[in-house]
């Protein structure tokens, strides 16, 4: 192994006590995306203590960079925002603001980056690291399309060659991190479409535009018509989160909606899923004489991980977990804007197990969501190590995927 990368995953362990105490700070107090101005100054002042150089973005996040040495840049990144999802879970530091939940892990993601950044700025004011690590805090990773478009546009990627991030995976145990070379999530699109037509009551439907009858033939035959329309093999999922329409039963009304996410593992049927999808809503309420105003929102293309990154990070995880810690993990249809960076710079992602062995499985976005709190060691640990072994490789193997 190479020194650097021993010594990174070494330099962790005196901050790993206060990394659990700052995702429970976080977790405590989640905010949503654009508006993570609190843990924004969280991370700030930690790494200002610590002697680490920032810049502030516009909105709300930050970039920081450890290493002043001549010699390649890595870039790591982790995700601030929480969810609107109220949290159920009885822990001392439940979120003490209403329908506001870290029910995605990413005060797990935040708290490892900030660990890996304390642990990689200790480590290089003993011995220079030979090149330059950039922490990538970023908002607005649950909105679409994303708020790594706006680290991108600020530079966040200038000379960096390779960037590397991970996602709690709570199906998963902790001490394990799912890796694979290739397509990870899918693509993610969102929906929503509004339908307006002339209401009534509901003994004379023919003197209506029946809306809630044409609303329900779109939300059951949209998703089947897709998946007649695009290939099979590119993995094509409509599905509605909300549908709504009406507040009395013997009154046809005259407004209406659906929303949901249009996701799929190929990325060059996504390129197609717009026009698609608008041509068949079109063609679907056009016998019922309604309105239809459809908002589409393109997400995220799928995270590709790269090769040679993939091994990187394999190795590091190795390195700190054993040939047994990484596993191999298939392609979900989950959206993650990470994907924006790989568009630009080679990187890879692996999912973060956090299930404690022999516990219950949670979902991500649901409020019972809990994670074994050893994942924010591991995590940090993994990045370190990931950043080193892309700066300074030694001879160290990995096992194929």
């Amino acid at each position: 192994m190479s020194p650097f990368v021993s010594a990174a995953v070494a330099a962790v362990d005196p901050y790993v006590d206060e990394l659990v105490a700052i995702r429970r700070d976080l977790h405590a107090h989640p905010e949503l995306a654009w508006a993570e101005d609190r843990t924004t100054a969280l991370v700030a002042k930690r790494l200002e203590d610590a002697g680490v150089r920032l810049q502030m973005l516009p909105k709300s996040g930050l970039i920081a960079e450890v290493g002043r040495g001549e010699g390649p840049t890595v870039a790591l990144r982790a995700d601030l925002d929480a969810l609107a999802v109220e949290d159920f879970t009885d822990d001392p530091w439940v979120s003490t603001v209403p329908g506001v939940a870290h029910a995605c892990g990413h005060d797990v993601h935040t708290a490892a980056l900030l660990g890996a950044g304390l642990a990689l700025g200790a480590l290089d004011a003993r011995t220079p690291i030979p090149g330059r690590v950039r922490l990538l805090f970023q908002p607005a990773e649950e909105v679409m399309p994303g708020g790594a478009l706006e680290l991108i546009s600020t530079g966040a990627l200038d000379g960096v060659g390779h960037v590397f991030g991970l996602h709690c995976d709570p199906g998963l145990d902790v001490g394990v991190v799912g890796l694979r070379e290739g397509p990870l999530t899918g693509a993610a699109d969102s929906l929503h479409v509004r339908l307006t037509g002339r209401g009534g009551h509901t003994s004379r439907p023919h003197l209506t535009e029946d809306l809630t009858y044409a609303l329900g033939k779109l939300v059951t035959e949209l998703p089947a018509a897709l998946s007649r329309r695009l290939d099979p093999r590119a993995g094509v999922s409509l599905v509605w989160g909300l549908v709504r329409s009406g507040s009395a039963k013997n009154v046809i009304p005259s407004s209406g909606e659906a929303a949901g996410t249009v996701r799929m593992l190929d990325a060059v049927a996504w390129v197609d899923a717009e026009d698609l999808v608008r041509e068949l809503i079109a063609q679907i309420i056009a016998p019922y004489g309604v309105a239809g105003e459809i908002e589409y929102v393109r997400g995220v293309p799928p995270v590709v991980n790269e090769p040679h990154a993939t091994h990187l990070l394999a190795t590091a995880v190795e390195r700190v977990l054993g040939e047994e810690g990484h596993v191999y993990t298939p392609q979900s249809l989950g959206g993650e804007d990470f994907a924006w960076y790989l568009e630009s710079v080679p990187g890879a992602m692996g999912r973060l197990g956090t299930r404690t062995p022999g516990g219950p499985t949670y979902d991500l976005h649901q409020g019972n969501l809990r994670v074994d709190e050893g994942a924010v060691a591991v995590g940090a640990k993994v990045l370190a190590a990931a950043a080193m072994q892309a700066l300074a490789p030694g001879n160290a193997l990995v096992t194929e995927l």
